[in-house]
């Protein structure tokens, strides 16, 4: 695209600057530095939009990819009048780019574009007050919540009571909220007490409700067709693109932040779960707010707990087992026969006179949720993984509840997500051992031309998921392109990769006094200045009592408190050290002295008895494919990746990645992970390590 000298778009026909223009005026008016990926991400993203190639990006910490995408986002959308959207993973980053990025970038930009861009959140329903709930639209309900009769429990009432006084506060917060979103509440309520003034979208009367012109999701979603852009999150996008909700405007550029989460998150959308409780308390609601005789439905919801409570917990590897597939029919046919009395029952008859149209509503929602759930399990689809889990959640005998998922989203979300839009995928880690490919397969692109046994994967994965050998990949050819935009952190210089190589491999018993040698002496040498990154709970509860035996620095561990606490206890006491798994490897970002050791028990695999991984693992295999490297070792890979990303979070960080997993070194696999970490300094040398976190903690401040 040619520029005249000024720096304006002259073949644009509007006098708008160029991207690069804009972007210099951003960063100095935000008070930071030029960055050479930020300005060649903003580029790419900026000739996307222009000639509609998918793009995906890897954009390392620190690059500032937040303000790479929205400077050309915002331009495309002044430019033309349509709106642009930002989906997101996190609730975090979601609040950072609508409180934060976007209002500074607006104040920034309004000079240069002529006015000030205007931007929208948008949420899942359940996240916004209902008005009509609030004044009684709907009847009390409190069957969603399962809770257990104690003996010797007492249930109060009332504003005395805990739930009474969440409630009765919420009732003030609605006087004075002008968004009614959860997440304006501080502090927040319990989930219990918040459904008490929300629906889900099932449950809302949409355009039959009499507050329709006043309802704050309505208001939100109206306002998101009015504005540039729309920041909203993977599931809700994923609700919009499957299930032709039409929640979101439509739009033709798509930006996917954390994209690394994207098929997780859209997999959890379309997947189901079946419980006799859940059973039960459908047929409760249509008892008691549409009068039906639900005896059919009670009794197979009675039949459902008992048959779960005979079986094994675990995956569903030859089918379902005949008596939980007769009962599961049970449960659809019964769920079936009160849908259709209620369509036969009118709103004036007798039996439900006092019932209101809303509990009718929440009865019909109940009801139908138990049909599709339970006819798509009886179904017994190829292209699903069913399987019953085991979780205990209190007292007495632990709850078992069926699952049911695709073992694969890719083709749709090639079919759905890609066809009528600009689609930038952007994340720190979208490259698994060098490549681009094992992301773009997972999201539905297929894989460019010349790399004949990623496509020949990515066609046999989707022919066993669908179940069926007729597969054209050629007919669903989608253009995209891969790019790096890198780091401008020095990693080589920054940061110290130790793997220890001498330890024995791990195995199912846990961590041995070996480990907990290692892990003594590095945490002491970096003067307790430690994150400890773990592939379990137990595992990292264990680790933590261990080494408050034999240390002297505090330790703390994930479920002390809230994570958002401990993080933030870890960051303010340098000699503090923080244990965990699940969300710290990902949800940690503390730059300075407080974390330069980032030590990581074993690599990150999925647990053998996985559901999904397992099914994925085996289906592959079967097709042909290397299923191991496919699932596992990609699963591996990108865990690896974020959690070695919780060192260095600034261009003054220095510290020390240790694995204490000798596969690394060892293992066939070692080199494809290897290849997907940043490229810091690698050693085996334990000495030379221990001597760097000394000597790093001899200069930290304090």
């Amino acid at each position: 695209m040619q520029r005249d000298s000024d720096g304006f778009d002259d073949e644009e026909g509007k006098d708008l600057p160029s991207v690069d223009v804009l972007l210099a005026a951003a960063v100095e008016a935000l008070g930071g530095t030029q960055r050479e990926g930020q300005q060649k991400m903003a580029a790419a993203v900026a000739e996307a939009t222009r000639t509609g190639e998918h793009l995906l990006v890897q954009a390392g910490t620190g690059t500032g990819k937040s303000l790479a995408y929205l400077v050309p986002l915002v331009r495309h959308a002044v430019q033309t009048q349509e709106p642009v959207l930002v989906s997101t993973a996190t609730l975090a980053l979601q609040n950072q780019i609508v409180e934060r990025d976007l209002p500074r970038l607006a104040e920034a930009l309004a000079p240069l574009l002529g006015r000030r861009p205007t931007m929208q959140i948008v949420k899942g329903r359940a996240n916004y007050l209902c008005l009509h709930k609030l004044d009684g639209g709907f009847p009390d309900d409190d069957t969603l919540f399962d809770l257990p009769e104690l003996p010797g429990r007492v249930v109060t009432s009332g504003p005395a009571s805990r739930l009474g006084k969440e409630v009765t506060r919420l009732r003030e917060w609605a006087e004075q909220t002008s968004a009614g979103d959860r997440d304006e509440l501080v502090p927040g309520v319990s989930e219990r007490a918040w459904r008490q003034v929300s629906v889900s979208a099932r449950e809302c009367l949409g355009q039959k409700c009499p507050q329709v012109d006043d309802c704050f999701a309505e208001h939100a979603r109206r306002r998101a067709h009015e504005v540039d852009v729309v920041v909203t999150n993977h599931a809700l996008l994923a609700i919009d693109a499957f299930e032709g909700r039409s929640v979101l405007p439509e739009h033709e550029v798509l930006v996917v932040d954390e994209a690394h989460e994207l098929v997780d998150r859209v997999t959890s959308v379309v997947s189901r779960e079946l419980s006799g409780p859940m059973v039960s308390a459908a047929a409760s609601r249509a008892r008691k707010n549409a009068g039906l005789d639900t005896s059919t439905l009670d009794q197979a919801a009675d039949d459902l707990a008992m048959v779960l409570d005979e079986l094994r917990p675990g995956r569903f590897t030859r089918g379902l087992p005949e008596s939980l597939s007769a009962t599961v029919a049970l449960v659809r046919d019964g769920a079936r026969e009160a849908l259709t009395a209620l369509r036969n029952t009118g709103s004036g008859s007798t039996q439900d006179a006092d019932a209101t149209e809303g509990g009718r509503h929440l009865a019909r929602a109940s009801l139908t949720e138990v049909f599709d759930v339970a006819d798509r399990i009886t179904a017994e689809l190829p292209g699903d993984v069913v399987w019953l889990a085991e979780q205990t959640t209190g007292p007495g005998a632990p709850r078992r509840t069926l699952h049911v998922a695709p073992l694969s989203v890719a083709r749709r979300l090639r079919r759905e997500l890609f066809p009528d839009r600009t689609v930038v995928l952007t994340s720190a880690t979208l490259t698994l051992g060098g490549s681009f490919d094992p992301a773009a397969r997972q999201v539905g692109l297929t894989t460019p031309a010349g790399d004949t046994s990623a496509r020949d994967l990515a066609v046999l994965q989707e022919r066993e998921a669908e179940g069926s050998d007729d597969f054209d990949d050629d007919s669903d050819e989608v253009r995209w392109r891969g790019i790096d935009v890198g780091s401008p952190f020095d990693y080589p210089k920054q940061s110290i990769l130790y793997i220890a190589r001498h330890l024995p491999a791990p195995g199912r018993e846990g961590l041995g006094d070996k480990v907990f040698d290692e892990l003594e002496a590095l945490i002491t040498a970096s003067g307790g200045r430690a994150l400890g990154l773990f592939s379990s709970r137990r595992a990292a509860e264990v680790a933590a009592e261990e080494m408050r035996d034999r240390l002297d620095f505090d330790v703390l561990c994930q479920g002390d408190d809230s994570t958002p606490n401990l993080v933030r206890e870890f960051a303010a006491e340098p000699s503090t050290c923080l244990f965990g798994t699940l969300s710290l490897w990902q949800g940690v970002d503390v730059p300075g002295p407080s974390c330069q050791l980032v030590v990581i028990d074993r690599l990150p695999f999925p647990r053998p008895d996985d559901p999904l991984a397992s099914a994925r693992q085996e289906a592959i295999s079967r097709a042909g494919g290397n299923g191991f490297m496919a699932v596992a070792a990609q699963h591996a890979a990108l865990k690896l990746a974020q959690g070695a990303g919780r060192l260095i979070r600034s261009s003054s960080d220095r510290g020390v990645v240790a694995v204490l997993d000798s596969r690394l070194a060892t293992a066939r696999y070692g080199g494809y992970l290897l290849a997907s970490l940043p490229p810091m300094w690698r050693t085996t040398d334990r000495e030379t390590v221990l001597g760097a976190l000394r000597r790093l903690d001899a200069a930290a401040p304090g």
